[in-house]
């Protein structure tokens, strides 16, 4: 399967490293593929299930390594923004608590 982006097509390359993370109706999987150059990227994807036809919609990412501290450092920025200046009070760990009863869904 070829990923088109940015002009270049990302033919799938060696799996290094994945970690998949369920949150309520999306799952999020974090993977880092190997160049043939042997370099290394992360593809950001977010999996949900359609409304309409429930098939599963995937957005991907690819973040380059030159990417990697700006990109965290403007991830970060907008998160804490949301968590001290938006929703102070909203309990960001009740999910992990398991309080959160939305089944997860799949790749």
């Amino acid at each position: 399967m070829d990923d088109f982006y940015g002009g270049e097509r990302h033919r799938d390359r060696e799996e290094v490293f994945s970690k998949r993370v369920r949150a309520g109706k999306r799952t999020y999987f974090f993977d880092v593929k190997s160049t043939r150059g042997n370099d290394y990227y992360l593809i950001l994807t977010e999996s949900k299930k359609g409304y309409d036809d429930g098939q599963y919609v995937k957005h991907k990412i690819f973040l380059y390594k030159e990417d990697f501290n700006k990109f965290l450092s403007g991830l970060q920025e907008a998160i804490d923004y949301v968590k001290t200046e938006l929703m102070p009070d909203y309990d960001y760990d009740r999910q992990e608590r398991g309080d959160d009863d939305t089944p997860p869904a799949s790749y």
